[in-house]
């Protein structure tokens, strides 16, 4: 066996179809797009429309909300909190923060915030500072004797008297119903 002699196994190899390229090729003159007008065209626009009938995003009901802004968080298990730990690549002796978790390389950038999930075990007694914990994240961290700062969200005077006002509402068109079902 020779260098120049090397070569790949029969179609291992496969080079990508050239269109457009002489009624010879099999796929020339149009080269796959069909007849003339917009559609044989690059930057088509007419994606749902079905000749006339009801497109299918038209006939679908709506469904759900969608936040106009919504907060992007960064969101650790305690596990990957114990595992950097470990590592040594953050001092669990010292406060834990965002700016720490991202100087230590655990996560890529702050985002809008850091939330505490509850996967996995903590056994490190750590001081942590986050936007959002849940109650099993929090438990496990009071349990191996540390603890969690919650930054506290700002809540307006209106927002307070406005989800007073929903839950009354909620509660009376709650009482109606059940007051119907037992008559």
């Amino acid at each position: 066996m020779r260098l120049n002699e090397i070569k790949d196994k029969a179609g291992a190899r496969k080079f990508r179809v050239r269109i457009g390229r002489g009624i010879g090729s099999g796929v020339g003159k149009q080269g796959g797009r069909g007849g003339k007008g917009q559609t044989a065209r690059t930057g088509v626009a007419i994606g749902g429309f079905e000749g006339g009938q009801m497109p299918l995003h038209r006939r679908l009901p709506k469904r759900g909300f969608n936040k106009y802004r919504p907060k992007q968080w960064n969101e650790i298990n305690l596990g990957a909190l114990q595992k950097a730990i470990d590592e040594k690549r953050i001092d669990g002796s010292k406060a834990i923060d965002v700016a720490s978790l991202v100087a230590a390389g655990v996560i890529r950038r702050p985002k809008d915030g850091l939330r505490l999930l509850g996967a996995g075990d903590l056994k490190a007694k750590v001081n942590i500072t986050v936007n959002h914990a849940t109650a099993s994240a929090k438990a496990a961290v009071e349990k191996a004797g540390g603890a969690v700062n919650v930054i506290e969200v700002k809540v307006l005077d209106a927002d307070v008297a406005k989800a007073k006002k929903t839950a009354a509402k909620k509660a009376k068109v709650a009482g109606k119903k059940g007051g119907a079902a037992e008559a």
